[in-house]
C-alpha cells in the first residue's frame, strides 16, 4: 500500500483551498551534496537547511506537467501539459511539535509564458519560459531513456538518465525518501518573510539508474558556485513515477 502524505495538523487538508492540481510524472532527480555555506542566502525566512544524515543536497529535478488545472477545476487551454525543470533544496520549518519539511527552490523553467507568470504572481516563485523539450522512451531490458532539455540562445542543456530494474517505493531511512518525499513548499518574499504551501500527494515509486548526466551552461542560471557542483557527479539520481498531485494556495508568514 502506497504511503500518503499526511502533513500538518489532522484538519488541514479540509481547511486548505487548492490552488492547482495536476499530474506529476517521470520526475527525473540528479542529487548532489554540497556545502551548507552555498545555500544560506537562499533559505526563505521561518526556514533552517533540512539534512539527511548531516548531508545537505540541491536536486535538479526534470518532470512533466499533464492535465494543469487552477482551483481543481479551471483547465489552462495550450498550458494544460508542458515540461519542468527546477534547481531545488531541502528545508524544514517547526510549527509547534510539527516538522513541516519542505522544498524551496532556486530557479525553475517552464516553457510556457503565462505558467512562469503565474507561479512569480502568485507565490514570487523565481520561474524563466525557455523553450524546452522531453523525451521518454522504453528500453529493451526494461529500463527507461528519460532526457529532459531546454534551451537559452542557441545553446541546449539536458537532463538524461537511463533506469534499471523496476520501480519499487523507496525504503524507509533512505536517501530517495528524503528527497521525494517534502510534502511542503517555501517561497521567500520581497521585502522578507516568505509564502508556505502544501504540496499533496501519495509516496512515488522510484527507480534506480544505471547512468545520468547533467549537460549544458548551468552558470547562466545558477551563479558560479552552484554551476561547479553541477558539473559534478551526482551523489544520487533516481526516476521517480509521479502522480496525481495538489498544491494549495499559500499563505504568508
Amino acid at each position: 500500500m502506497n504511503r500518503i502524505a499526511q502533513s500538518g495538523h489532522p484538519n488541514c487538508v479540509s481547511a486548505d483551498r487548492v490552488f492547482l492540481t495536476a499530474e506529476w510524472q517521470h520526475l527525473a532527480m540528479l542529487n548532489y551534496e554540497v556545502d551548507a555555506g552555498l545555500l544560506l542566502r537562499f533559505v526563505p525566512a521561518g526556514t533552517e537547511l533540512d539534512r539527511w544524515n548531516g548531508k545537505v543536497f540541491v536536486s535538479l529535478v526534470g518532470f512533466r506537467f499533464l492535465k494543469t488545472k487552477l482551483f481543481g477545476f479551471l483547465p489552462l487551454p495550450m498550458h494544460a501539459n508542458f515540461e519542468e525543470v527546477n534547481l531545488r533544496f531541502y528545508v524544514r520549518r517547526q510549527v509547534g511539535g510539527e516538522v513541516r519539511r519542505g522544498v524551496a527552490f532556486i530557479r525553475e523553467m517552464v516553457p510556457r509564458w503565462a505558467i512562469a507568470f503565474i507561479a512569480r504572481a502568485f507565490y514570487n516563485e523565481n520561474y524563466v519560459a525557455l523553450p524546452m523539450a522531453h523525451q521518454i522512451r522504453a528500453l529493451g531490458d526494461h529500463g527507461l531513456r528519460v532526457a529532459y532539455r531546454w534551451r537559452s540562445g542557441k545553446r541546449w542543456s539536458a537532463i538524461d538518465l537511463e533506469t534499471c530494474g523496476h520501480p519499487e517505493l523507496p525504503a524507509e531511512g533512505s536517501v530517495e525518501q528524503f528527497i521525494a518525499e517534502h510534502y511542503w513548499g517555501y517561497a521567500a518574499q520581497p521585502g522578507g518573510g516568505c509564502v508556505e504551501y502544501r504540496v499533496t500527494h501519495p509516496s512515488w515509486k522510484v527507480w534506480q539508474v544505471r547512468q545520468s548526466a547533467f549537460e549544458g551552461d548551468a552558470e547562466e542560471f545558477y551563479g558560479k558556485d552552484i554551476a561547479a557542483v553541477l558539473q559534478g557527479e551526482p551523489a544520487s539520481a533516481f526516476l521517480a513515477e509521479g502522480s496525481a498531485v495538489s498544491v494549495m494556495r499559500g499563505r504568508r508568514l
